[in-house]
Formats: structure tokens, sequence, C-alpha cells
């Protein structure tokens, strides 16, 4: 999953980044209104972290841009501006959700779980296929019952085709939901977390199939 983090406050913004670069997502970071316009117009995100205060664009005005281009992406607002009738303005302009600083991580996080299992269209934190179930809010992946220590990128790369079980999965999207701007991620990255992934899997009676000049999707073993 892709998250945009617009933050003036760089010392702020890369702290962000880190925490949400260790629970598995992929992390772009700008720090100005403009830059958020200008990145928002030609590429697709999950969620954006948008801060109000911004300089050279309002935060405000980066929203309602935002959703007169009709871009889907959920939009959590951070910000210092914490008066009513500001709360007010971003949820008519598009806001899903509405945070005032100071704030917990941990609150921060799950609310961000929250609204990218909405973005997705799930109804539960659960996505399961064959043997192995992953549970999108923890994201933790578990076969059997018992728990699989996988690594965070292989983990976003499995959760991206377990989104679109059986069907297949284009390998330039699966780059653009791990890749940030300052991630140098090559088709041949991908295919080496294909290849682990395979390995891990199949003693789940489970593999990644390839479709030659289309992806990969998520397939069961025959017997």
């Amino acid at each position: 999953m892709r998250i945009l983090v617009v933050e003036d406050n760089r010392t702020l913004a890369d702290g962000l980044a880190a925490v949400l670069r260790v629970a598995g997502y992929a992390v772009d970071v700008v720090h100005d209104g403009v830059s958020a316009d200008a990145v928002l117009t030609t590429e697709t995100f999950d969620l954006v972290v948008l801060d109000l205060s911004l300089p050279e664009m309002d935060g405000l005005d980066v929203l309602r841009r935002m959703r007169g281009r009709r871009n889907p992406s959920s939009v959590l607002v951070l910000t210092a501006r914490g008066a009513l009738d500001e709360r007010v303005r971003g949820l008519d302009l598009g806001a899903d959700d509405y945070m005032t600083k100071p704030f917990e991580v941990s609150e921060l996080e799950a609310r961000i779980r929250v609204l990218l299992r909405r973005q997705a269209g799930l109804h539960n934190s659960s996505i399961a296929f064959g043997s192995i179930e992953l549970d999108t809010v923890s994201r933790t992946l578990s076969a059997f019952g018992q728990t699989l220590d996988i690594p965070a990128r292989e983990l976003s790369v499995l959760e991206t085709l377990l989104r679109k079980a059986g069907k297949v999965v284009a390998k330039q999207s699966i780059i653009e939901s791990l890749a940030a701007f300052d991630d140098d991620l090559s088709e041949n990255a991908v295919e080496q977390y294909i290849s682990r992934l395979r390995r891990r899997l199949a003693p789940y009676a489970l593999t990644v199939r390839v479709a030659r000049g289309l992806g990969y999707y998520l397939d069961r073993i025959a017997d």
C-alpha cells in the first residue's frame, strides 16, 4: 500500500515515514503544497497524510484540488489547526479523517489501517487464500493457525497479490505499490521478491505463477 506524507516539518515527516515503512508501507514525502499538488496530479496513492499549514499552497487547497480532479485517495488530515470550523471545512472538502497535533503514533497507525481497509473495500481485516491468512490490521501472516515470519517488503508484495487473488497483477503495479520516490526498485528486485515468496508459500501448497507479458498471480499447487 502506498502512502504520501505531506508535512513541512521535516523532522516529523521523516519520523512518520520511518514508522510507516517499518509497518510495511511504501511511503513518499513532500514538504509543501505545490509539490503535493504536482505529485497527486501524476502519481497514485492509497492514502494521503496531509498537513494543513503548508508553504506555497495551503493543505485545504491541496485537498480541494485533489477532489476537483476526482482523486479517490483516502485523506487523513494531520494538523495543529484543531478549531471546529477547520475540521468541518476539511471534512466538507473531502477529508476522510482528521487528527490534531500532538498525537499518539499508535492512534495514527490505527486510523491509517482503518482508512486503508476502507479504501480497499474490505469489510474485515483478514484476507485468506488457500491455507494462508493475512490480517491487514496487525499485518501478520498465518497458516494453519501459526504466525509466519516474513519481511515487510515480501509481505507487501504478497498483500498486493492477495487483494487480487485469482487475478493477474502487473509487475508495474507491484513496483508502484512498493516504491517511494527515493527507492530505485527495479523489475529484477520484484522478481527476487516473487522468488522468495514462492519458497515461503510452497509448504502450504501455494505458489506465485507468471502470466507471461502480463504479471503474476497467486495459485494453489495441485496434489
